[in-house]
């Protein structure tokens, strides 16, 4: 089969032809339909040597979406012919935090995370998993967009969900960063929350495309969302700041914009660093997360969502021939919502023949 591999550090991928691997055990084999293309693909392809504990060749790919073709003689065979997505943290089930339903932050990882991040993923035309668990069933929604639900919905959802606490009655949640991520929390508190949504983004577009999404505030800067809100409730500070950037710059901003007892939730992953401590520059009762993707339970939720319509991606789809290009499109930016690959129309076309005439 043909996959996208990171043959060196420091390099882009390269497609290759490798062996499909067929499931033994508990395994489970995918085929892939649609794949999103993340930054952290970009962040894996950049790194240099010994800072991420990988192998290479790595198949990259960790937003899935496609069927199970076949599943290995301890899995539950139920699952062949089921359409869905693939929960990319390849956790051991087992462990203290897996045990309470913390599977994403199963403490046998040791970095290498699952599903294109360690272990090689689904830009290819199948994909192994290693338990029929790591697959999610779902019901009318395209593959397109639910692949950007494996780690763009799934991660906003669990962001949002660890504090639903204070995103209740009149509260007001602050998004920072309207991409791949943040346009799907923009949905995702318009579906689960209360709160009044304020979104920010430096693109015209991307405050355009927040307000159509239910935004109740949109604005390219911080500064110009908080006098908005001001004049519109007579509030002044947020109550859950959302930082899908994660920058220095915007991790001040969003610590500034924090009402007393507020929350800086920063999910992006441009490496800023923030200082805090009791008595310093945030207001009384501030509390600072870093959350990392989520749960299995999570991404049920969250597909359930996208089931009623709830939850719809913005996606750009690019053939899976075009995967070098994508990225490096999503490298210099601009780039709204999120973009999809889908396999080449013409070996699906050969592949729907196959099936239809038994060969």
């Amino acid at each position: 089969m043909a996959a996208y591999q990171l043959l060196g550090w420091g390099e882009g991928v390269e497609r290759v032809e490798v062996p499909v691997q067929m499931p033994r055990g508990r395994e489970v084999l995918v085929e892939v339909h649609a794949v999103g293309l993340c930054h952290s693909d970009l962040f894996v392809m950049g790194c240099e040597e010994g800072v991420l504990p990988y192998d290479l060749p790595l198949t990259l790919g960790h937003e899935v979406a496609g069927r199970v073709l076949a599943v290995g003689e301890d899995a539950d065979g139920t699952l062949v012919g089921e359409a869905g997505v693939v929960h990319g943290v390849w956790s051991c089930g087992e462990c203290h935090n897996c045990l309470r339903g913390l599977d994403n932050y199963c403490v046998a990882l040791e970095g290498r995370v699952g599903c294109g991040l360690g272990h090689d993923g689904g830009l290819a035309h199948y994909v192994l998993l290693p338990d029929g668990r790591h697959f999610v069933p779902a019901q009318d929604v395209p593959p397109t967009s639910l692949a950007p639900l494996a780690d763009a919905g799934l991660t906003a959802y669990h962001a949002i969900r660890q504090h639903g606490d204070a995103l209740v009655a009149d509260s007001v949640a602050l998004v920072i960063g309207v991409g791949g991520l943040g346009h799907l929390a923009v949905q995702i508190l318009r579906a689960t929350t209360s709160s009044r949504v304020v979104a920010v983004d430096a693109r015209p577009e991307a405050c355009a495309l927040a307000a159509t999404l239910g935004a109740h505030h949109t604005a390219t800067s911080v500064g110009e969302a908080l006098a908005q809100l001001a004049a519109g409730t007579g509030v002044t500070g947020v109550d859950v700041v959302l930082d899908f950037v994660g920058s220095d710059v915007t991790m001040r901003l969003g610590a500034d914009a924090l009402t007393p007892g507020g929350r800086l939730v920063v999910v992006g992953g441009a490496r800023g660093s923030i200082a805090v401590g009791k008595g310093m520059t945030l207001p009384l009762g501030w509390q600072v997360s870093a959350p990392f993707w989520g749960s299995r339970d999570d991404l049920v939720a969250v597909v359930e969502l996208a089931e009623k319509g709830l939850l719809n991606p913005v996606v750009e789809v690019v053939p899976f021939g075009a995967v070098p290009e994508a990225y490096t499109r999503l490298r210099d930016g601009g780039i709204t919502g999120r973009l999809v690959a889908v396999r080449d129309a013409a070996l699906v076309q050969v592949e729907e023949l196959r099936k239809e005439d038994g060969s």
